[in-house]
């Protein structure tokens, strides 16, 4: 069984025993994206149809947004683009996008999984969250620990939606963010990053 086997959030919590609660969890400053990144954006919207199939949807709009963001956590995290996990053979799969510790040992060695990013094929976002939570809960099964959260990330580009899996709770964040108020997607984006990344260095 993989991660996009899971259809939907009940199927996930009922199977692993997970508690799921809604609030808003997500409260951030806006942070303004650079002069670049906004000229950039722009001339991909002018130019290209990035609603026209959902490669599009990741390479012109999720993946941009999201690397920007990465960037200032670079150094200590990497930022993986369809890159399989497996804990076993029912928590496996290849996820669209994850952000991971980075390993001692190698670039390509994939260290501690923290932030589970997923595209709502089609616009599903249920669907996208049964996929997104298998992720998380096999992410926090490969860290070895249920005490460190896991974070994950639902978008069609245009809404993205957010949750965090710390125990056995599984929170999901009530309002969604639109690309369209950019500031404070990045914003919201960060708190994430920051969170993740805070509690995976103590």
């Amino acid at each position: 069984m993989a991660f996009r086997d899971f259809k939907e959030v009940p199927e996930v919590i009922e199977r692993f025993q997970i508690t799921h609660v809604q609030t808003d969890f997500v409260n951030g400053k806006p942070l303004n994206p650079s002069a670049h990144f906004l000229q950039e954006l722009a001339f991909t919207r002018q130019h290209i149809d990035v609603l026209a199939s959902e490669a599009a949807r990741c390479q012109a709009l999720i993946y941009p947004i999201l690397r920007e963001v990465y960037k200032t956590y670079a150094e200590g995290y990497v930022l993986w683009i369809e890159k399989s996990i497996a804990y076993d053979d029912t928590l496996s799969g290849t996820p669209d996008y994850f952000v991971a510790t980075r390993s001692k040992l190698s670039l390509r060695i994939v260290g501690s999984p923290l932030i589970m990013l997923v595209e709502a094929k089609r616009n599903d976002f249920e669907s996208g969250w049964g996929q997104c939570l298998a992720e998380l809960v096999a992410a926090q099964k490969i860290n070895d620990t249920a005490d460190l959260p896991v974070y994950g990330i639902v978008t069609d580009g245009e809404s993205w939606q957010f949750g965090r899996l710390a125990g056995d709770t599984f929170t999901q964040n009530i309002t969604p963010f639109l690309s369209v108020h950019l500031p404070s997607l990045f914003g919201a984006i960060n708190v994430v990053f920051k969170a993740a990344t805070e509690a995976a260095s103590k």
